[in-house]
């Protein structure tokens, strides 16, 4: 499974003319940034200095500050100013003047978004000398940002609008114990009253949303670019083990795509950091990327689950995105759509041309059944994530291939550095296309850019160039075909050196053939080793017959927790007499960061009859922990979905489910409300609900509520 990278997914236009008008006449240039924070209040504070040029004297000068309570406004030096905050706006009424100024303050806020305090259960952890600022020993603390387009306002006065590049450096103070990340190059770290001051400085601009900070428990390793860079990877210290699979490949990659675009990296160092219930695949703030803990994988992991394209994806956003950003959302995919074809660019660099033609043409399929309903073109603002990322990246690839893979790294390379550190339309880029060939940029435009359907035969032109696409197409076209006529095509794949993705075509297309006709082709796949295709066999052998028992059995000891939670769910149904042996041998799988082979095991040793009862209110209560507030919201849903699935009529599951809807991730809480009102309309079920009200605190009461009087 292949978890697709979803990062920045707005750049909005600006929402106030004043504003608008405001880039004409003012432009900030620094922001000095003192940061402290009250974690048990999940409250920042901070002390602000901004320098700006007045070019034409306005009369309002606005600073976007979304609920944030501002003391000490000083214009150049002086607190005898005009000044208002709206609850959305710091507006600057005098005090100001042509030529340089400076505007300094100090706020308190208490962001509701894009600044997370998440504490989790950490076990493995021993913080007894170093307690966490909420002073609990047994757990930890994180806190993050995520900037989403427009919204670091929520906890730091500043631009909503991205045409407004700043110099942003960024200091914290925090408990001795944790790591303080933020933007740029770490120029000073010490000792400060019994917390730590970390100082961050930025030499360049970048626009507010691309701010960033994550403090937490870290380690971290560090390598060197070839071209002298220093990059820096992070991890939570009990993930040691896990750093070589999670970060596989990664200065590889950096040097690829610094390469592949022919300008230098722009900004001094990269660093990136993991951390928990993020609410994307990944996010590329300038110079510090945070991705999703998710992607913290083991060597087994690695097989089913890797950062790779993630991390290649923000990398290239550092360019693509940071270095030079969208003027607005009609403009996005500049964003997207590059750092998506750059990042399959990078898997073309380590795993071959085949597997970049097998990504792209898995790409055109989804967007050519998107298409059928998804008529938003990718030049426009409210177009899907999947047009501005994946249609953006195949219009990329159309250009590429029509103008030549030298004249779109020329193009590309004077794009960059004409419009470093500035924002830029579409017809920017295509002009600098227009200099390196004659190829129609305007036809182009309207048939990638323009319409909201997908150019399929231009897409599968370009595709069969290469030969292992050809004979994918050729057996994707053999599906409905009588399985005795294509079985000797299938022999001859399966025992050829063909790219694995033909050969699990093949797996998949006998799907619904009879095992005993296709007993041949499934034990080639079994013996072939190849992880893919004995997962192929998993998911296709459902009614696993019983001379194929043990083989089938033996997919238990593949090295890929996703093949080992098909085969359990499957063995443990269809063969009953080895219930005990089948849950003996998987006693110690643990899975994915969301225990998905653990919380399944814990299901289905609760639920066979004879496996140990004595031990029965152990598996549920351990099930029933996994559900809590202390751990990750994907472990909390794995085991909430399987204690809903057993049925108890349970309280502590109510609660929290009603618990659930009061995440910071809208996907949890969908499934927390989706689940409720499912329970709700059983018999019987309303009652219990309504009889918890007035004993859960007053926000899970409120929510509940809500609920309860839906229609």
């Amino acid at each position: 499974m292949k978890l697709y990278t979803l990062c920045v997914l707005l750049i909005t236009s600006v929402g106030f003319t004043q504003q608008k008008d405001q880039l004409k006449n003012v432009d900030f240039k620094t922001a000095d940034v003192s940061l402290s924070f009250n974690v048990p209040q999940k409250q920042v504070k901070g002390r602000v200095k901004y320098t700006f040029e007045v070019f034409s004297k306005p009369d309002t000068i606005y600073i976007d500050a979304q609920n944030i309570l501002f003391k000490d406004v000083k214009v150049n030096g002086k607190k005898k100013t005009g000044w208002a905050s709206t609850g959305k706006v710091l507006k600057l009424f005098k005090g100001y003047k042509k030529g340089t100024n400076t505007l300094e303050f100090t706020y308190t806020a208490t962001p509701k978004q894009t600044l997370y305090f998440v504490k989790y259960d950490c076990p493995e952890c021993n913080n007894a000398a170093t307690p966490g600022p909420d002073g609990l020993p047994d757990t930890d603390v994180q806190i993050w940002t995520q900037g989403q387009g427009k919204y670091t306002s929520h906890w730091l006065p500043s631009f909503d609008d991205v045409n407004e590049k700043v110099i942003f450096n960024i200091s914290a103070d925090f408990n001795a114990g944790y790591t303080v990340l933020s933007n740029g190059i770490l120029k000073d770290k010490k000792d400060n009253g019994g917390l730590k001051k970390w100082q961050y400085q930025m030499e360049k601009p970048m626009s507010s949303y691309l701010v960033m900070l994550a403090i937490g428990r870290f380690d971290n390793q560090s390598q060197v670019a070839a071209s002298g860079v220093p990059l820096e990877f992070y991890y939570r210290p009990e993930d040691a083990s896990k750093f070589n699979s999670t970060y596989r490949d990664s200065k590889r990659i950096f040097d690829f795509i610094e390469r592949e675009i022919g300008v230098n990296y722009p900004w001094g160092i990269y660093r990136q950091v993991p951390v928990l219930d993020f609410l994307y695949a990944g996010m590329e703030n300038t110079t510090s990327t945070t991705f999703a803990q998710d992607f913290v994988v083991d060597e087994t992991g690695f097989n089913d689950r890797t950062y790779i394209n993630v991390n290649a994806h923000e990398l290239a956003h550092q360019w693509f995105g940071d270095m030079v950003t969208a003027k607005s959302g009609e403009h996005h995919w500049l964003q997207e759509g590059f750092a998506t074809y750059y990042a399959l660019l990078a898997e073309k660099e380590l795993y071959g041309e085949d597997h970049f033609n097998y990504e792209m043409y898995q790409i055109a399929e989804r967007l050519q059944q998107a298409s059928k309903t998804d008529t938003i073109p990718v030049m426009n603002e409210k177009a899907s994530s999947l047009s501005f990322y994946q249609k953006g990246a195949w219009a990329l690839h159309v250009l590429r291939e029509n103008i030549g893979h030298d004249n779109f790294k020329k193009a590309v390379k004077t794009y960059l550095e004409k419009y470093a550190f500035k924002n830029v339309e579409t017809d920017e880029f295509l002009a600098e296309i227009n200099k390196v060939s004659d190829y129609d940029t305007a036809l182009f435009k309207k048939r990638w850019l323009q319409s909201g359907s997908f150019e399929v035969d231009e897409a599968l032109e370009i595709l069969s160039k290469n030969q292992f696409m050809q004979l994918y197409l050729k057996v994707g076209e053999l599906d409905d075909k009588r399985f005795e006529d294509k079985k000797p095509i299938f022999m001859q794949i399966l025992q050829s050196d063909q790219f694995y993705p033909v050969k699990e075509e093949v797996i998949f297309q006998t799907a619904q053939v009879p095992f005993a006709d296709k007993a041949e082709i499934v034990r080639l796949a079994m013996k072939s080793g190849n992880l893919h295709l004995r997962q192929a066999v998993a998911r296709t052998v459902a009614n696993v017959p019983a001379e194929f028992e043990n083989e089938y059995m033996s997919l238990m000891d593949d090295d890929s927790y996703i093949t080992k939670e098909i085969v359990l769910n499957v063995l443990f149904k269809r063969f009953p007499a080895r219930q005990t042996e089948i849950l003996n041998k998987s006693s110690n799988w643990v899975g994915f960061s969301d225990k998905n082979l653990r919380i399944l095991w814990l299901t289905l040793a609760y639920s066979a009859k004879d496996y140990m009862p004595e031990k029965k209110e152990d598996f549920y209560s351990e099930l029933l922990q996994y559900a809590s507030p202390r751990y990750e919201s994907n472990v909390r849903q794995n085991a909430l979905a399987k204690l809903i699935y057993i049925g108890r009529a349970d309280p502590i599951v109510w609660q929290n489910l009603v618990n659930a809807t009061l995440h910071h991730k809208w996907q949890f809480v969908k499934f927390g409300k989706d689940n409720i009102r499912k329970l709700l309309k059983k018999e019987g079920y309303r009652p219990l609900f309504e009889t918890m009200l007035p004993q859960l605190p007053e926000a899970e009461r409120g929510k509940l509520q809500q609920l309860l009087d839906e229609k």
